[in-house]
């Protein structure tokens, strides 16, 4: 693979994973967004949520305002709806796509995430993957199983590669 084939691919792979905890919210039923975290009685669903997207935009600010790239709002986590949340997943995952550009045009660095943007961009989809099986795993917990097509769809990442 060409160093320019592995710079669109990981650029892509990151594409593909935002519209998998996309896909999530967008099916998320709303009874499930205000349901309490068993054992964290402080957390909702709904905080979780906006973690996400509120986590991206630390990293934004701290690797990429010096260097231009703009800091989408923060949602608030205690009262964020999905028609909040999608429209600004977005806008952070663009943040996302333009701080992996800043590396991988800097030879693969990102000043302030060691050891590279690979690791960088592992490190969230990582991250992401954890908060959607803990939301998949609440939604059972407290008695809202997903449909089966929602939870596969988390998986069927061709067929999420396409739409993103």
């Amino acid at each position: 693979m060409s160093t320019i084939e592995l710079q669109s691919a990981l650029v892509d792979t990151w594409r593909t994973n935002n519209r998998v905890t996309v896909y999530l919210f967008e099916n998320l039923p709303e009874e499930l967004w205000p349901e309490r975290v068993p054992g964290a009685p402080r957390r909702t669903v709904r905080m979780i949520a906006g973690h996400i997207h509120n986590c991206r935009c630390m990293w934004i600010k701290m690797l990429g305002r010096r260097r231009g790239i703009a800091v989408p709002p923060a949602v608030n986590r205690h009262r964020v709806t999905r028609r909040q949340l999608l429209p600004a997943l977005e806008r952070s995952s663009q943040g996302i796509v333009q701080l992996l550009e800043l590396g991988l045009d800097r030879g693969g660095k990102l000043s302030g995430f060691p050891p590279d943007v690979v690791h960088f961009m592992a490190y969230h989809v990582a991250h992401e993957g954890h908060h959607r099986g803990q939301i998949v795993m609440l939604a059972r917990q407290l008695g809202h199983r997903l449909p089966g097509e929602v939870t596969a769809g988390l998986w069927q990442w061709s067929k999420r590669s396409k739409e993103a």
